[in-house]
């Protein structure tokens, strides 16, 4: 995995054999980045990374300078695997790694954020639960997009607040926002 642009361009990580993530392929970051920065300005944002697994979408936020990050697994050598990426690359309080589940963790968060970005497995089915959790709970911003990457068998256009899904090879992005 590599670092598209910013403060950390170029730079490559490789989590250790058996990690227990997917982290999203370069090809499929490079054209969800594209989207997003065409849609709203990177500065300054509070974002919430859900299903962090490697980081790799929380660092190329904070490559970006885009704000603060909020990055959230329940898996120990997730969270441990970006505790060691985040002291090598001396960042600082503007990512909080929190070792938790997502479901525990949006049930008793109170924040609330500009962008929601979410990769849970593609084989568990709770997607369309996250999304229905963020809008019960109002934890986006006005303006604010949620973005849920998942694989082709997942559907998610029925679900309130949904606006599109746009695909690189085989990774599904699905945007929606709240009124």
């Amino acid at each position: 995995m590599r670092i598209i642009r910013g403060l950390f361009k170029a730079r490559r990580f490789t989590p250790p054999k058996k990690f227990p993530s997917r982290p999203t392929t370069d090809y499929a970051k490079e054209g969800i980045f594209n989207i997003i920065e065409n849609r709203l300005s990177l500065i300054d944002l509070n974002i919430l990374d859900l299903c962090a697994g490697t980081g790799n979408i929380s660092i190329e936020f904070l490559s970006r300078e885009s704000g603060t990050i909020t990055s959230v697994d329940k898996h120990p050598l997730c969270t441990s695997y970006m505790e060691k990426t985040k002291k090598e690359l001396e960042i600082g309080d503007e990512w909080l790694i929190v070792r938790n589940d997502v479901s525990q963790y949006l049930e008793r968060c109170n924040d609330t954020f500009d962008l929601i970005f979410c990769d849970p497995p593609y084989d568990i089915k709770f997607h369309d639960d996250i999304i229905q959790r963020i809008q019960k709970k109002n934890l986006l911003n006005e303006d604010g997009i949620i973005i849920m990457e998942h694989g082709k068998q997942t559907v998610l256009n029925n679900l309130e607040g949904y606006i599109e899904t746009r695909n690189f090879g085989n990774v599904f992005f699905s945007f929606f926002q709240f009124s």
